[in-house]
């Protein structure tokens, strides 16, 4: 007679795979879509250790929180799938494991982004204003993809049917070649060697990279200015956030720039500048810098409102054109993000978050 484990062990040795796995490849993959994953790591660290995860470049104790804490939630979603579910799910053969795992990972990643994360129980309404939807999805469809190993974990060493050790060892074979392959890419990317451009306007895709570089090197300007003055602390956190998040932008900008088209970026003209959205003049950046200490909260709110909506518009025109897909991937983001900093500042929680957050993920809200 087979011997079984009892289905919350192999559960249990599931989630560490699984969650395991979708940390690699989150890794592995975020830069491919204009993902800095240092700053992503350190949101997700901010759940649960609020304004202490934050800093204007994230800090290998938040990198590492924000990965723990991202697998001890997939280490739950398969406890609960196998486990609390186990009575109907811990006997599935492994295909028909996968085509219920796909749909559990949007649910799962729902579940967070709409309700767990901004409303109970943590309260925390950066993740799903700063982040859209399909980052989670992703993150979670790559959890669930390793879901179809339960079918050979529930067996005692030895004990495994013929058929799931067949299918486990392709399965996992398929995995590790995801990853050998992933890592060489990313390894390529790391030393300039990107996938070439696949865009079909290569005129408006290279004046949407130096335009956006541009504006986001002065939205890092007076983030810093926020970072260093704001006398609301939560304020300051998230100037610095600003200042991360825009800086793994711009350094992923020109990264993409070397490697496809094989040049230094030109500068933007003072003509360009003057006509960018949002795109603050020397004034306007004078009069926040020099502000009195009880005015400049207010003024660098409405400084930066003004700049991100800028910045939203350009994102959204890239989005809807006919550019390389990674771009407007990562112009979609964009304008998810500099949105959500916008309700951030204006101190927007709990369920209007998540009503605001939904809304800025299908478009431009504030412009």
């Amino acid at each position: 007679m087979r011997r079984r484990h009892s289905r919350w062990i192999a559960a249990a040795a599931l989630g560490l795979i699984s969650s395991s796995f979708s940390t690699i490849i989150s890794q592995l993959f975020a830069a491919r879509i204009g993902r800095d994953a240092a700053v992503d790591w350190m949101t997700v660290a901010a759940i649960p250790a609020r304004d202490w995860a934050i800093s204007s470049e994230p800090s290998w104790s938040a990198i590492l929180a924000g990965i723990a804490f991202h697998q001890w939630a997939d280490f739950s979603w398969a406890l609960v799938f196998f486990g609390a579910l186990g009575r109907w799910t811990a006997d599935l053969r492994p295909l028909t494991i996968l085509l219920l795992a796909l749909p559990w990972a949007v649910f799962s990643s729902a579940m967070e982004w709409f309700v767990l994360v901004p409303l109970f129980p943590f309260w925390q309404p950066l993740f799903t204003l700063q982040q859209p939807y399909w980052i989670g999805l992703l993150v979670h469809g790559s959890s669930a993809v390793m879901y179809p190993l339960f079918a050979w974990l529930r067996w005692m060493p030895g004990d495994a049917p013929a058929r799931d050790v067949r299918f486990t060892n392709a399965w996992v074979t398929g995995a590790v070649a995801a990853i050998a392959v992933l890592g060489t890419i990313a390894l390529l990317g790391s030393i300039g060697y990107e996938l070439p451009w696949m865009g079909r306007d290569k005129d408006a895709d290279q004046a949407y990279l130096r335009h956006m570089t541009t504006h986001h090197t002065q939205g890092i300007e007076l983030a810093q200015s926020g970072a260093e003055r704001a006398r609301d602390p939560h304020l300051r956190k998230l100037a610095m956030l600003m200042v991360a998040s825009q800086s793994g932008e711009n350094r992923i900008f020109e990264t993409w720039w070397l490697s496809w088209f094989d040049t230094d970026m030109p500068d933007c003209s003072t003509d360009e500048r003057a006509a960018m959205p949002g795109f603050l003049t020397p004034n306007e950046m004078r009069q926040v810098k020099t502000a009195p200490a009880d005015q400049f909260d207010a003024l660098f709110v409405a400084a930066m409102s003004k700049h991100h909506r800028g910045a939203v518009r350009m994102a959204d025109q890239m989005w809807h054109s006919r550019g390389d897909l990674r771009l407007r991937i990562m112009a979609h983001a964009i304008r998810h993000e500099q949105q959500g900093e916008i309700a951030l500042m204006q101190g927007v929680s709990g369920v209007a978050a998540v009503i605001t957050a939904f809304r800025n993920m299908l478009g431009d809200n504030v412009n």
